[in-house]
Order: C-alpha cells, then structure tokens, then sequence
C-alpha cells in the first residue's frame, strides 16, 4: 500500500475518534464539558471549511454553524445544540450502518478468496483479498490472507507489509508475526525471522511447542545456507570432488539413456557423497529433480521386481539418496518433500524385492534419527502404507523385523503419530489383528513382542481402546494369540507377557464389551494364576480385577477356582501393583458371595493381612481394604475377634482423613458402622474416643493436617463423607453403649440445631422400647452438636 494511503487511513482513523469522543462528551451531564465540546465542534466545521477552500473544492450546499457569532441569545444557542447533536447521532448511525454494509461485503469477498486460494489459484484470492480491503480499510483478516498468498507466490516484500498492516489493525495478530516470520525466513532474514517468532510466544505462551518447530526451522535453514556458500566456495575454487559432482549430475541430466547407463552413474555419484560439501552441490545442482524426474528411473521404480536391470537402478537411487542425507536435514526435507515421495517410500518398504524393503527400511531409519526428520515422515509420507509394510517385516526372522519395529516403536512415541494413529483405526486395524494371528513358533519373538508393546501403549487413551475393544475379530485374535501362547508358556513366555498388557488396557474398557469374552479371558487368567514366573501372575491377577465385576458368574467361577486363597499369597508377598489387584479382587468377591467372606476369615482370621494395607499410603489398596474388612465383619464372631486390636482407632483415622480419594472415608465410615453395630463391644470399649474424637476447629482454610474432618477443612468443603456420623448412627442400635455415654460430659453446644441431623440420630432411639428418658436426652444434644459439622460450607 503507498504511503499517501497510509496517511489516509490514519488520518481517517484519528478523525473518527476525536469526533467520537466529542459526542460523548456533548452528552455529558456537565455543562462546562458540553459548551467546551460545542466551541470544539465549531472550530472543527471552520477549519474543515477552510480546508475545502484551500483545496479548491465547492460545494453548493451551505455550511450551518451551530452557534454563529450573531446567535447571542440563550435559546438560539440551546437550538443549535439540539440542531447539532442530532445531526451528529444521525451521521454516526449513518456511518455504522455503511460500516456493517461494508463488512458484510468485505466478508463475502474474503470467503471467495479463502476458496480461490484452496483451489491454488493464489493471484484470483489477492485480488478478491484487495476489493476487501476497499471495503473495509481495518478487516486484519484480510491483510493476513492476503500476505499468506503473497508469501505462496513467492512476493515476501509485499508480505511483509501486509504483515505490517495487520499489526496496525491488532498489536497482538499472531499470525501476522508468523507470516512475517516466514517471509524473513525466505528473505534469509534469520535474526528478524526468530523475533517474529518469539514475538508469538510472549503474546501466547500456549503456543511454545509451535514455535519450538518454527525456531527449528529457522536453524536448519540459517544452517543449509552456510552449507551452500562454504560449498560454492569449494566449487569455485576448483575443488576435485566438487567439480566432478557438478558434472556428474550434468551428464545424468540427460534424457533417453537406458537404465544400465543411469545405474551406473549413480552408483559413482554415491561414491563422491563422502562429505558435506558434495552433498550439499548435490542438493544446490538440483540433484532430487534430476533423479525424481528422470523417466526411465520413474518407469524402474514403479516396473521393480520384473527387471534385474530396472532392480539395480532402484537400488542404486536408494543408496544414493542414504548416502546423501546423511547427516544433512536440509537435504532430507528436500527429499520428503518431493510430491512423488511420500507415496514412493511406503510402497517400497512393501516391494516383493527383499533387497529394495531392505535399502528403503535402511532409508527411513536414518531419517528417523532426528526429531526433525520423525516429524517430516509423520507429515509428509503415507503413514497407512507405512504401518502395513513396517508391520510385514514379522515376516522376517532375521533383525530386519526387529529394525522395523524399532523404527515403528520410534514412530509411535510421537504425539503426532498418536492423533493420527486413533482418527486412522479403522484403516489399520486389520493390519493389526493380523499381527496377533500370527504363530509365535514361526514368527520373530522379540519383534512380535515390540509390534504387541505398541498396540498396548496405544491402547492406553480411551478412544483407542474403544475401537480395539468394539472389534470381535481383534478381540478373538488375542484370545487365539493367547491359547497358542498357552502351549509352551515358558517359550512364548515374552508374548505372553506382553500380550497380557494389551488385554489389560482392553479390559478398562466399561462396560465390558462382550461377557461371553470377557468370561473366556477370566478362565485364561485363572489358569495363568499357577504360573510360577511373578510377571505373568500379576498381569493375570490384573485382567481378572477388571473383568470379575462384568459378571456373577465370572466371580462365581473364580471361587470355585481358588482365587482367594490365591489372593491372600499375592497379598502375603507384597509388592504395591500386585497387592493392588489382590485386594481388589478379593472385594469384588467379598461384596458379591458370602462364602468369599468365610473363606477370606478361614484364611486370615484376624484379618491381619487387611488391617496391615489401612497403614499403606496407597489410597486404591487402603479404600478396597477397608471395603473388603467391611464385608467380612458382617461373618458372626469375627467382630467379637477385632475386639483386642486397635481397628477402631486406624479406621476412624482413615474415615475422617483428608485422603484425596472420599471412598476411603467412605468405605472407612461403612466399616466402622458395620463393626459397631456387630459387636456392641467394640463400641463400649472406644465410646468415648468415637463421640470426643474431634479437634478444635482450625481458621478457614489453613490446610492443616489432622486425624478427623474439621472445619474449616477443604474435604468437608468438597462434600466428603464424615465417617463418624454414620458410626454414631449404627451406636443407635447398641443399647449397651447407652448408659456409659451418659458419664461423659456434655460437649459446648452451638445456638441451632440441625432438624434433620437430630431427627436421622433420633429415629432409631424412638422404636427402641428399652432406651431410657436420659440417653434420649443426652442423644438429642448430641445430635444438636454434631449438626455444626453437617453445616461446614
């Protein structure tokens, strides 16, 4: 835009907010403010007129001054207020409403521009990105769309004063700074370039990872030119190896040769390739160009495999293209950018020719060394074609499987290549469950096992799994792999272990997708639980804690099977994963069936192994432990056995705690109650602890770590469960507890009491007919102190 415009628009600009601001304060309930505005106003009109005078230009219409010398009086004055007022407001409503014309002008053309840009018609989108702009001078928009086109057709100066445009419009426009950063870039601006780019990230730190790859650019590109000057020094200095590279791509530049001729002359270009210097005039010499478009190597690389001739020119460019990227990124950008590669590449990694799977699979490995060269075959190849013919190397037995899991295990550590990997599943599901299908006897253990590891890795985000879980063949293929597995478990011991990692990510799935599958698993499981190697039984132990709540009958089956006793050895063991999946498989069964109860009491009869997990710091084992122990004290007699230990105390500890997770006050609180009201005993002997069991509040919010829920305390302040209420509740039901309470002195009470609280405490004493006048009355101002607890905000 020329400079005369610029002034225009910001004369214009100027001029649009001091006559707004002049409105504003002629509205002002002020009078001072409003004659000042006024006499303002009528400067404003004089000079403008002056300044038509000036410029020669007439107008036939006169000029009426608000308030004009002659015009003394108050009323006259008072009129051309009005006068003028109004004609302002009905200027103003008349430049909004062109304005909202403009910009739905200006919008219709911007659309019409973003379309011809799509379709690659870049001068057809700067020309409708123009009449925008004349429509609507401030649309910043438009000045970016427009320097993006700029930029496509290789116009970086006009760019960058879109650019500059844009940032007139918004200081803040991140892409302006990214189109301008990208201009610098081509214009081999780098300084300028990397502080368009770090200007992004002060206006938005969200976009670091971005930036991060736009800096990157910039280095290697800053890096490839000092690459490409030290080069042509080398050539212009006579250089041996440089001139003959120089003419060796010459002579392969020439047309209708037959393939033995091109083989050849790669295959000496290939030897010259020592250094950076060759292969840098390699990439500056065109040399992509001459060997991607050449036609008679175009015809050997899509005939191979028919012709040992067109064979060897395959393999010839192959190694060429190893011997040229090696240790230069500006030269692997090249390469997979070339619009015929990123279909090329997959396609020979799946080539009948075993040599040509292998120089390509050697190819993608080199790339993939750099985080810049993963992230140009993430973007830039066909990742379908690429899994299925990475995944085909397990037809191998030698390490050229294992090199092609590797560069897959690489691959798929990439967030990029997650996103991608969960929108294409159903693409490459098949491909995967034909990897389970496979026989472990013929197959390259370690690299099965890698490919296995990958998918369970994948599995582990949620919508993944869903669609691994949802497939019956994929599902029915673990299983198989699994039974085959079966066979020689110490063989295949590897495969099964990795194999059962992937299940478990499969059993997360809720609910369960099958429980006829989820039954077979169960089985497999419970018969791995005899397995004498740790790995295995830990992750059998972990596929049945998920699948066991699916179904009745799966737990019904695991009873009869043993699984309890077995658990109780898991538990006895130790170990923090496997205790985890132990304990909750015994609450599963102890929440479901009496007898796991009486066989867990059979085998722990004290339940000293569950009373040692309420001291782990592992809220999972604590909260599934004391579930567990809550189930159990419902046997008879084994509350009347905890009568000796300190149960009481550890679990009143865990039910008013500031565990994170509520279901172990929860499950602490139901315990207790269920413990008081089977032994009235246990109630007798720690009456006093249970209704004094309290602290002083402490000042809100203070955070400060106590045995019981305070107030004040953000975990009453969440909803948490008080487990105390629940325990003094079942007391009710304990008429033995009644008259030692009434030794204890009455604690202060506060002014109102909770109607529902006292009437929840009360309920269970009106329908005891041997519940004395004085417990009742001690109850209810008991109930009357706890309801300062029930009203904790």
């Amino acid at each position: 835009m020329a400079d005369y415009q610029e002034e225009d628009l910001q004369k214009f600009l100027k001029n649009v907010d001091e006559i707004t601001n002049l409105i504003q304060e002629m509205n002002s309930d002020d009078p001072v403010v409003r004659e000042k505005a006024v006499l303002e106003t009528e400067k404003r009109l004089q000079f403008t007129e002056e300044d038509q005078e000036e410029d020669e230009c007439r107008t036939t219409v006169d000029k009426t001054m608000i308030s004009p010398p002659q015009a003394s009086t108050k009323n006259t004055d008072e009129i051309n207020t009005e006068a003028f007022l109004a004609s302002m407001e009905k200027d103003a409503k008349e430049r909004a409403k062109r304005r909202r014309e403009n910009k739905v002008l200006a919008d219709a053309l911007k659309e019409k521009g973003n379309e011809a840009f799509v379709k690659g018609d870049y001068e057809t989108a700067i020309l409708c990105y123009s009449e925008g702009l004349e429509k609507l001078k401030d649309m910043k928009v438009l000045y970016t769309n427009r320097a993006q086109a700029y930029i496509k057709l290789g116009d970086y100066r006009k760019a960058l004063v879109d650019c500059e445009w844009a940032l007139k419009c918004d200081e803040k426009c991140t892409k302006a700074y990214f189109h301008m950063g990208k201009a610098h870039l081509a214009l081999k601006n780098y300084s300028v370039s990397r502080g368009c780019y770090q200007k992004i990230l002060e206006i938005n730190p969200q976009l670091q990872t971005q930036v991060k790859d736009y800096l990157n650019q910039v280095d290697l590109r800053e890096k490839a030119d000092l690459q490409e000057k030290e080069a042509q020094e080398a050539l212009d200095s006579g250089t041996n190896t440089a001139v003959t590279t120089k003419n060796l791509l010459e002579i392969l530049s020439k047309p209708d040769h037959i393939p033995s001729f091109y083989a050849g002359g790669i295959e000496i270009l290939t030897d010259m390739m020592k250094d950076c210097t060759e292969r840098t005039l390699f990439r500056t010499h065109n040399g992509f160009s001459i060997i991607s478009e050449n036609e008679v190597i175009r015809r050997c690389f899509s005939t191979a495999g028919k012709d040992a001739v067109e064979e060897t020119v395959c393999m010839s460019v192959l190694r060429l293209w190893q011997a040229v990227c090696s240790e230069n990124e500006e030269n692997q950008r090249l390469l997979v950018l070339r619009p015929d590669t990123g279909q090329l590449l997959p396609s020979l990694l799946a080539s009948r020719v075993p040599n040509i799977r292998q120089q390509t699979l050697a190819l993608l490995l080199q790339l993939a060394q750099t985080e810049n060269g993963r992230s140009l075959i993430m973007g830039h190849l066909d990742l379908t074609g690429l899994l299925e013919a990475l995944v085909s190397f397990l037809d191998f037995s030698d390490k050229k499987a294992n090199s092609a899991m590797g560069l897959l295990t690489d691959l798929a550590l990439e967030e990029r290549f997650q996103v991608w990997f969960q929108a294409s599943l159903p693409d490459v599901l098949l491909a995967l469950t034909g990897v389970l299908k496979r026989d472990p006897k013929v197959t390259n253990t370690s690299a099965l096992c890698q490919c296995i590891a990958i998918m369970g890795n994948l599995s582990a985000e949620a919508a993944t799994r869903r669609q691994m879980s949802a497939s019956e063949e994929f599902r029915d293929a673990c299983l198989g792999l699994m039974a085959k597995c079966e066979e020689d478990v110490d063989l295949f011991r590897e495969v099964m272990y990795t194999l059962l990692g992937l299940m478990m990510n499969l059993c997360l799935q809720s609910p369960c997708v099958s429980e006829v599958w989820a039954m077979e698993v169960s089985r497999k499981c419970l018969s791995l639980l005899n397995s004498q190697d740790g790995g295995i039984l830990t992750r059998a132990a972990g596929i049945l804690s998920r699948t066991l709540s699916s179904s009745l009958k799966i737990v019904e089956e695991a009873l009869r099977a043993g699984v309890v006793k077995k658990m109780i050895k898991f538990l006895k063991a130790g170990g923090q994963t496997a205790s985890r999946y132990a304990v909750k498989i015994l609450a599963i069964c102890t929440n479901s069936y009496h007898e796991a109860r009486e066989e867990l009491i059979r085998l722990d009869k004290k339940l000293g192994v569950l009373m040692q997990l309420l001291g782990s710091e592992d809220e999972i084992l604590v909260g599934n432990a004391t579930l567990c122990l809550g189930n159990c004290v419902e046997v008879p007699h084994v509350a009347s056995s905890l009568l000796t230990t300190d149960i009481v105390p550890v679990l009143l500890k865990l039910a008013g705690g500031d565990a994170q997770k509520t279901a172990v006050q929860l499950n602490a609180g139901i315990a207790l109650g269920k413990l008081c009201t089977a032994e009235p005993r246990c109630t007798a002997r720690q009456g006093a602890q249970l209704l004094l069991w309290r602290k002083p509040p402490h000042p809100q919010g203070t955070g400060e770590s106590s045995g019981c829920s305070r107030r004040g305390n953000t975990v009453m302040g969440q909803g948490s469960f008080w487990a105390p209420t629940a325990v003094v509740f079942s007391l009710f039901h304990s008429r033995s507890l009644l008259q030692p309470l009434l030794f204890l002195p009455l604690l202060p009470l506060p002014l109102t009491p909770s109607p529902l609280l006292s009437v929840s405490f009360l309920s269970p004493l009106l329908f005891q007919k041997q519940t004395s006048p004085a417990s009742f009355f001690f109850f209810f101002f008991f109930a009357w102190d706890l309801s300062v607890w029930e009203n904790v905000p």
